[in-house]
């Protein structure tokens, strides 16, 4: 860092691309235990970390609520971590859908929990997610309102979508992803060991060179005098956006500000896997479908993306779709002789076990398995970052699920994991059981509140057949 603040134009360098800075102890008050201690300055972040082909509810769910003690077998990679969990059951989406496959109804009610959804002249439709929700009511604060990270595009999955009920594209391309976030600069994380100062005021917009954000709002305006209605509108829907990036701007201008004068920061490592150029990761993606070890690292890689976005403060909001229906399982899967995924889901998937062929539903439960043990090391990781007293995890409401309950496409009892203490929300070592059929929205409803978004519903939280808790989710402090 030098002195000096970092210019607009700088920011701006580099088609548009701009770089985060971390969160600052300074920019919010410490809350504080009872005993008066500061408990944490850092910021509540909400990942969701949903992966392919759902799983095996019996050897998923605990055999009882209460204290979890003994773990299914699914879920043994996260024994270590089982303090940290809340595992919630009984959970469920009952929204219809027009248009659509049935990979692509889950996929469309997976984060919106919408009452109907569908696809129109080849488009989906639905309204807004969980996280675009959160985007718009927390995401002025940081300069990515959102992430999206994926290890696959595929076109039936699409979870996030806008209030226009436009989805949400996912970057699945790493390099592409960090450069998002932090071309032209290192990444840096606060050291929040030093004693609160003050927050500092932005700069004062007169001190500033002249932004190509003043140029295009310049230009934008003459031209909105010369148009008709319709451009007119178009034009009107631009400035807005180009008005929220200049706020965005000057925030991180303000943070660079109070950061430089500080002397605050330290340099975070940058995951050692990441290629020099989006070019040079392309032959590792297509490898992953059909080698679980390589799919494992470009997991981890990815992963280490969405914890370097919340260490840095780049986003407070993060979705990481993992995995992938038309993956190979040599070596995961050890029983039988199939080994594609997406032909044991529609084998071995389905909410009875009876009903399904028996090798081929251990091999989901394998492959579930699997995922876990990903999951678990980015669990790891986020316990061992220090922020000050409190570790990342701590500060996170982390959500792990996935689109389907099971590979048969069923979406009643999906599996449900809320990891990290959501700074002191969340009471955690445990097993929920809800009513079947509660719905998923009634969850969401809940981590909107804690991330400070709050609404009063989401999707179909109220009016769903089966509503209930006047669409909260008790039981979960």
């Amino acid at each position: 860092m030098t002195a000096r603040p970092i210019s607009r134009r700088t920011l701006l360098r580099g088609a548009g691309a701009a770089l985060a800075l971390p969160w600052l102890e300074a920019m919010v008050p410490s809350r504080v235990f009872a005993g008066g201690g500061a408990l944490s300055a850092a910021p509540m972040r909400m990942g969701i970390y949903t992966v392919a082909g759902g799983t095996v509810i019996e050897s998923w769910k605990p055999g009882a609520p209460g204290s979890l003690d003994k773990l299914p077998s699914i879920l043994r990679p996260l024994e270590s971590h089982k303090n940290d969990l809340l595992v919630l059951s009984g959970l469920a989406h009952h929204g219809k859908a027009e248009g659509v496959n049935a990979h692509e109804h889950c996929a469309y009610l997976h984060l919106t929990g919408a009452a109907d959804v569908a696809k129109i002249d080849g488009k989906p439709k639905a309204p807004v997610s969980i996280d675009q929700l959160a985007a718009e009511r927390i995401g002025h604060q940081t300069f990515l309102p959102s992430l999206e990270l994926a290890t696959e595009r595929s076109q039936e999955r699409r979870y996030s979508f806008r209030a226009s009920g436009e989805p949400v594209p996912y970057e699945d391309n790493p390099r592409i992803a960090f450069d998002r976030m932090f071309r032209g600069r290192t990444p840096r994380v606060p050291d929040r060991s030093r004693p609160e100062v003050p927050a500092a005021a932005g700069p004062a917009r007169d001190s500033l060179e002249r932004s190509v954000l003043d140029l295009v709002m310049q230009d934008a305006r003459r031209l909105q005098r010369k148009v008709g209605s319709t451009d007119r509108r178009k034009l009107d829907q631009y400035l807005e956006s180009v008005s929220s990036l200049e706020r965005r701007v000057a925030l991180i201008e303000a943070q660079a500000s109070q950061m430089a004068k500080d002397g605050a920061g330290k340099e975070a490592p940058i995951p050692g896997e990441l290629p020099e150029t989006p070019d040079a990761y392309g032959e590792i993606q297509r490898a992953s479908d059909t080698d679980p070890e390589i799919q494992a690292r470009y997991i981890d890689l990815m992963s280490d993306l969405m914890i370097l976005a919340f260490q840095t403060d780049c986003t407070r909001i993060a979705t990481f779709a993992v995995g992938s229906d038309g993956s190979l399982f040599p070596g995961v899967v050890t029983v039988g002789f199939e080994r594609h995924f997406h032909t044991l889901e529609h084998q071995g998937g389905n909410p009875d076990p009876r009903r399904a062929d028996p090798l081929a539903r251990e091999a989901c439960r394998q492959v579930s398995h699997w995922y876990i043990q990903q999951f678990a090391r980015t669990i790891e990781k986020m316990k061992a970052i220090d922020e000050g007293g409190t570790s990342l995890l701590d500060n996170t409401m982390l959500l792990f699920t996935s689109y389907m309950a099971d590979g048969g496409h069923h979406r009643q009892d999906f599996p449900t994991l809320l990891v990290g203490g959501a700074q002191g929300s969340l009471k955690t070592g445990r097993h929920v059981a809800y009513p079947m059929g509660t719905p998923m929205s009634n969850l969401y409803v809940e981590m909107l509140d804690r991330l400070g978004a709050g609404v009063a519903e989401f999707g179909e939280s109220k009016t769903s057949s089966a509503a209930a808790f006047d669409g909260r989710l008790p039981n979960l402090v």
